[in-house]
């Protein structure tokens, strides 16, 4: 059993490195694995509009290939090259700039019309503690936070006048008459001989807006501009997240040449940001925990991806498409859907190929998958998430019975035969080689693997670690109730009773294991629920609940083996 304790020491050990790890990151001191903790944001009054995409911005040379029967539509690089946005600025927007709201019962966004850039969303649906209002906040313009959805035009004319893009001055236009106000606006802006007209939409529910750039040539000369989708955001992580436990927080993009792929904001400060540039479809976003932003264009079009830094703790995520080549007098327009919500995998489905991704189950997402498909369906039996997380665990205690058995037997033979194991130690003291050679013989004559109680606990790790992301990551535990004063089971339990009883059953299952022979041992693994109890005060209590429950069945399996093996010896003697 040295070896099976080894193993658990390096669990325990590696659990409370991640966890300092996450609270060092989370405090801005710096990981203790490696990369840099986020700079302060820069107060809104002196932080960087966001630059418009140019020809001097760090974007891929390569050209974009035309799709057949779009030869109209020129290279990526070759409009960049002969395109003059405007310069990046450090000025910030025009204080007092006309905000325009649009609503629904799960979003209310405002839309500033100095660069019609949505600065704020707030999620009405999303109950938070953590923000004014009560209220999850995605987008956002404050001292301290700065997240807004920005679009617009690269290009300028003969005259090198810039088409209007998210630093133009925007004026209301006139909607139809069939269309609700409160959830519908357009606004329009003309420079360098282009008129663009912005159409911001929402559904009577859900938090996708539907944003359309109708261009029109009002000049006298062929032009052909782009348009640009961006989301500019600081690195700081979202108001409310704990300090025990951290989830991916950053951009990511999808595509079906490289599929998922997530960067983080350290690598685009240091330049080496990896990612597909060039594809004819896809998406791209910033993530963090249980919400996303995602701008997703409606059309399979070629569109070539970017990140930048725009200064300290502030970076661009976007991407570029051309428009045909337009005449004058001629107009075309670009559809693409902003989602700014949670991360409901049912709904991010629906939405765009690979979206439900951003649900970030780490390495283990083959595993998570399948586990939440079940732990939904079980919902849907319950309509309740505490319960369907019971009965989850339950299920997976089932499958994984067989296994549990074999290593709750083999424990109980180990402590059947510690007695003999400790007169062996007192024995061969002073002679390790002895002591060895004694212990194998005692394994053999009464056939015990030492490595029975390990193996099986290894093979059902993965599973374990892989619910245990479902339970974090997804959205659907906030503000989930359970029984009684468990209301929420995305935080921690407010009265600490899940946790004590879980540290209960954690010293039950460490009497019911064989003692360590080593007394200092012994007192170590007496402690550790201890331990570990503390880490699970700050722990959501739907995680807690997982472990408590599974920690029941383990010691009902486990007694229930072990007076089986006790009773068979007694029928042998």
């Amino acid at each position: 059993m040295d070896t099976r304790r080894a193993i658990l020491w390096i669990i325990f050990s590696m659990s409370l490195l991640m966890l300092w790890d996450a609270y060092m990151r989370h405090t801005g001191q710096g990981s203790l694995l490696g990369g840099t903790s986020p700079t302060p944001t820069a107060p809104a009054e002196k932080a960087a509009t966001s630059a418009v995409p140019s020809a001097g911005a760090p974007l891929p040379a390569a050209p974009v290939p035309a799709k057949a029967g779009s030869s109209a539509i020129p290279a990526a690089s070759q409009s960049l090259a002969s395109a003059s946005a405007p310069a990046p600025t450090s000025a910030a927007p025009t204080k007092g700039a006309e905000r325009l709201t649009l609503s629904n019962n799960e979003i209310e966004i405002e839309i500033d019309v100095q660069g019609a850039r949505i600065v704020r969303a707030v999620l009405r649906d999303q109950v938070s503690d953590a923000y004014d209002g009560q209220r999850v906040v995605l987008f956002d313009q404050t001292a301290t936070r700065r997240y807004e959805a920005q679009s617009g035009l690269v290009g300028q004319s003969a005259a090198q006048v810039a088409f209007p893009n998210h630093t133009s001055s925007f004026k209301k236009a006139p909607i139809r008459d069939d269309l609700d106000a409160g959830r519908h606006l357009a606004l329009v802006a003309e420079s360098g001989g282009v008129k663009l007209t912005k159409t911001f939409s929402l559904e009577e529910k859900g938090h996708a807006i539907k944003v359309s750039h109708t261009v029109q040539n009002t000049g006298a000369d062929p032009l052909s501009p782009m348009v640009y989708l961006q989301l500019m955001r600081g690195g700081d992580r979202p108001p409310g997240e704990s300090q025990f436990y951290q989830t991916f927080m950053g951009p990511a993009f999808y595509t079906q040449e490289g599929k998922f792929q997530k960067i983080d904001f350290s690598d685009i400060e240091k330049n080496k940001a990896s990612h597909v540039k060039n594809a004819s479809d896809g998406w791209f976003g910033i993530i963090q925990h249980y919400f996303v932003g995602a701008w997703i264009p409606k059309n399979d079009a070629p569109r070539e991806f970017y990140t930048r830094k725009i200064e300290a703790n502030l970076y661009s995520i976007g991407l570029l498409q051309a428009l045909p080549t337009l005449s004058p007098g001629a107009q075309q327009t670009h559809e693409a859907t902003l989602y700014a919500g949670p991360q409901i995998q049912s709904v991010l489905e629906k939405l765009a190929p690979g979206l439900d991704l951003v649900v970030d189950y780490g390495w283990l997402t083959f595993l998570a998958k399948p586990i939440y498909w079940l732990l939904e369906q079980l919902h849907g039996m319950v309509s309740n998430w505490g319960w369907a997380i019971v009965l989850l665990t339950i299920i997976i205690k089932l499958i994984f019975y067989p296994l549990s058995a074999a290593s709750y037997k083999s424990m109980a033979k180990m402590k059947a035969v510690t007695p003999r194991l400790m007169k062996l130690r007192e024995a061969y003291a002073n002679d390790k080689a002895k002591l060895n050679q004694a212990m194998m013989e005692l394994y053999k004559t009464e056939k015990i693997n030492p490595l029975g109680g390990c193996l099986p606990i290894l093979v059902q790790i993965p599973v374990f670690i892989a619910l245990y992301w479902v339970l974090l990551a997804s959205v659907e535990m906030r503000n989930a109730p359970w029984i009684g004063w468990v209301t929420d089971l995305s935080v921690p339990d407010p009265y600490f009773i899940l946790p004590v009883v879980m540290a209960i059953t954690m010293f039950i299952q460490t009497k019911l294991n064989p003692p360590p022979p080593d007394p200092i041992q012994a007192k170590v693994m007496m402690f550790m629920p201890i331990v570990f109890s503390v880490f699970f005060f700050f722990f959501p209590a739907g995680l807690v609940l997982y472990w408590l429950v599974n920690n029941v069945l383990s010691i009902a399996q486990q007694w229930a083996v072990t007076r089986q093996i006790e009773r068979a010896a007694a029928a042998h003697r």
